[in-house]
C-alpha cells in the first residue's frame, strides 16, 4: 500500500515537473513574443502609442522623436487632448463616447502640435482595450501617421480639379476606346457633345482632325507621352480651330490608354492673323506703289524703246507700200515679224509691272530663285545705268528651287537693291552692287545683296528693321520693315550681316529650299 501511494506521489511529481517545463516553455515564446511587438512598436515610422480614459500618454514610441520631436519619456504623463489643435479637439470630444462605450474602434484625421509649435496632420486609429468580465475600460491603443503630405496632395487635386472645371479651355477625357468619360463646362457648353453622355472623340472633333488624331496623334502619345498641335472641334454651330495638348495618363493609379485633351480655341488668334496678313499685304502694295514711282523713268525707259523700234519698222513698213504698191505682202513679213516680237515683249513686261504692284497675299510656293532675282533687277536697271553704278548678278545653276511668294520676293530684292544705289550715289569708290546667292543649309538659300558705300551705323544697326527708321533724309523708314515682315511671312528672314571686307553693308536674305518634309518626331 505504501508502495503505491510512492507511485502515485511520483506520477503527480512528474506531471508537476511536465507543467512546469511547459509552462517555462510558453513563458519564454511569449518573453520573446513581447520583444517583437515591442521592436515593432519601436522601429515602426507610425506612433505607437497607449492611453488612459482621459487621454494622458501612457505609451510612446520612439516615432514621437520623428513625428513631433518630442522624446517619448517627455510625453508619459500627458493629457494628449491639451496638444490638439482647438478647431479640431471640439469636434473629436463629441465623438469620444462612442469610440469609448460603443464600437471600440475609431479612425479620424486631426492636427497635433509639435514640440516647436507648428502642426502635424495626424490620422489615428484608436482602439479600446477592456475587462472582459466587467467591461471596465483599461486603456485606448492608437496607431498615428503623418498624412500632411497626402492631404496637401489631396488639396492641390481639388483645386487643380476646380480650375479644370471654371477654365475656358475645353477639357476632355478619354479611355482607349476613344470614349469621353469627362468634360468640363466649358466643353459642354461649346461643343455639339450629347447631352445624355456617351460621348467619344468622334462628336467632339471634325472628321479631318479625328483621322489625324488616329494617325499621327495617338501613337505620338503612346511613344512619348505627349503631344501639341492645332486641329479643329465641332461646336453647336461652327467649327472651332483649337490649340490641343494630349497627354497620357501615366504614374501610380492610371490606367493604360487613357488621355486628357486640352483644347484652347485660337478662332480669334487666327482672325487676328488673317486681319495682320491683310494688313501687311496692304502695307506691302502701298510700298510697291511707291517703290514703281521711284522706278518710274525705268519704266518710261522701257516701255519707249520697244516703242521706238515698233515706230521704226512701221514707217519703214510704210515707206515700202508707198513706193512699191504693187508689191507682194510677203516683202512685208520681216518689219511685222519683229512688230509683233517687240509687241510681245512690251506686253511682258507691262504684265510684269501690273503684276508687281498688283494687291495680294503673301503665298509661298516652289519657283526658281533667279527669275524673282532677274525681275528686280530688270525693274532696277535703269535706275543702276542713271547713277553710274555696276550691278552685278553672280547666282549658281545648281541653286535648287525656294519656297516664295514671287511677287514678295522680287519687292523684297528691289528695296535691298534701290537702298544699295542710293547709299552708293555719292559714296567715292562705291561703283558696283552685287547680288550673289548660295546653299547656306541642307534646306537653305541666301541671297545676299552687298554695296561698297559708306555701310550702316553701329548705332543705326539694331534699328534698322524699325519701322519709320531711316537712314537717307528723304526716306520713309518703311522698306527695310516691311521687306523684313514680308521675309518671315515666307518662312525665311532678313538679317544685316558683316560688311564687306572693301566696307559698305551686306543684306542676306535667308530662304527655304524645295525638299522633302524631314521626319521630326518632336518628344516633350
Amino acid at each position: 500500500m505504501a508502495d503505491d501511494r510512492s507511485r502515485r506521489l511520483e506520477a503527480r511529481l512528474a506531471a508537476l515537473e511536465a507543467r512546469n517545463a511547459e509552462l517555462e516553455t510558453r513563458n519564454t515564446a511569449l518573453d520573446a513574443e513581447t520583444r517583437h511587438y515591442r521592436w515593432l512598436a519601436e522601429s515602426t515610422t507610425d506612433l505607437i502609442s497607449r492611453h488612459a480614459r482621459d487621454g494622458t500618454f501612457l505609451y510612446v514610441s520612439r516615432a514621437a522623436r520623428d513625428l513631433l520631436g518630442y522624446a517619448p519619456e517627455a510625453l508619459i504623463g500627458v493629457r494628449a487632448y491639451d496638444l490638439f489643435h482647438p478647431a479640431d479637439l471640439a469636434d473629436l470630444l463629441n465623438k469620444s463616447p462612442r469610440v469609448y462605450h460603443r464600437d471600440g474602434f475609431y479612425q479620424y484625421t486631426y492636427r497635433f502640435r509639435a514640440r516647436d509649435g507648428h502642426y502635424v496632420w495626424f490620422e489615428t486609429t484608436s482602439r479600446t482595450r477592456r475587462d472582459p468580465e466587467t467591461g471596465e475600460l483599461l486603456d485606448i491603443l492608437c496607431v498615428s501617421r503623418d498624412v500632411g503630405r497626402r492631404l496637401r496632395t489631396e488639396a492641390n487635386r481639388e483645386r487643380l480639379a476646380g480650375v479644370v472645371e471654371s477654365t475656358t479651355d475645353y477639357v476632355l477625357f478619354a479611355d482607349d476606346a476613344e470614349r469621353l468619360f469627362y468634360s468640363n463646362e466649358a466643353a459642354r457648353r461649346r461643343l455639339a457633345l450629347p447631352p445624355d453622355g456617351g460621348a467619344g472623340l468622334a462628336d467632339a472633333y471634325t472628321e479631318a482632325s479625328l483621322g489625324e488624331l488616329r494617325d499621327i496623334v495617338l501613337p505620338a502619345v503612346a511613344r512619348y507621352g505627349s503631344w501639341s498641335g492645332e486641329l479643329a472641334m465641332r461646336g453647336r454651330r461652327d467649327t472651332l480651330p483649337v490649340l490641343s495638348v494630349v497627354l497620357a495618363h501615366r504614374g501610380p493609379g492610371a490606367e493604360p490608354g487613357h488621355l486628357s485633351l486640352l483644347n484652347r480655341d485660337i478662332g480669334l488668334r487666327k482672325a487676328a492673323e488673317a486681319q495682320a496678313r491683310r494688313h501687311q499685304a496692304q502695307i506691302a502694295h502701298a510700298n510697291r506703289l511707291a517703290t514703281t514711282g521711284e522706278l518710274a523713268s525705268n519704266i518710261a525707259h522701257e516701255l519707249n524703246q520697244p516703242l521706238a523700234t515698233i515706230a521704226n519698222y512701221a514707217s519703214g513698213a510704210l515707206m515700202r507700200l508707198r513706193s512699191a504698191p504693187d508689191a507682194p505682202a510677203a516683202d512685208l513679213a520681216l518689219p511685222l515679224e519683229r512688230i509683233n516680237a517687240q509687241v510681245s515683249g512690251l506686253a511682258e513686261r507691262l504684265r510684269h509691272i501690273r503684276a508687281y504692284v498688283r494687291k495680294g497675299q503673301t503665298r509661298s510656293r516652289p519657283m526658281p530663285l533667279a527669275e524673282a532675282v532677274a525681275g528686280a533687277c530688270r525693274l532696277c536697271e535703269w535706275q543702276f545705268q542713271q547713277a553710274g553704278v555696276a550691278l552685278v548678278q553672280a547666282l549658281p545653276e545648281d541653286l535648287p528651287r525656294v519656297l516664295a511668294d514671287p511677287i514678295a520676293l522680287e519687292q523684297v530684292l528691289v528695296n535691298l537693291l534701290l537702298n544699295a544705289m542710293e547709299a552708293s550715289r555719292k559714296h567715292p569708290g562705291a561703283d558696283r552692287v552685287a547680288i550673289t546667292a548660295r546653299r547656306s543649309g541642307p534646306r537653305e538659300v541666301s541671297v545676299t545683296v552687298s554695296d561698297r558705300g559708306p555701310g550702316v551705323a553701329d548705332a543705326d544697326q539694331e534699328r534698322i528693321f524699325t519701322p519709320f527708321h531711316s537712314g537717307r533724309h528723304d526716306g520713309l523708314g518703311m522698306g527695310l520693315a516691311i521687306s523684313h515682315s514680308l521675309m518671315e511671312a515666307m518662312g525665311g528672314g532678313l538679317v544685316l550681316a558683316a560688311p564687306p571686307e572693301a566696307g559698305g553693308a551686306r543684306f542676306v536674305a535667308i530662304l527655304r529650299a524645295e525638299g522633302p518634309p524631314p521626319c521630326v518626331a518632336s518628344r516633350p
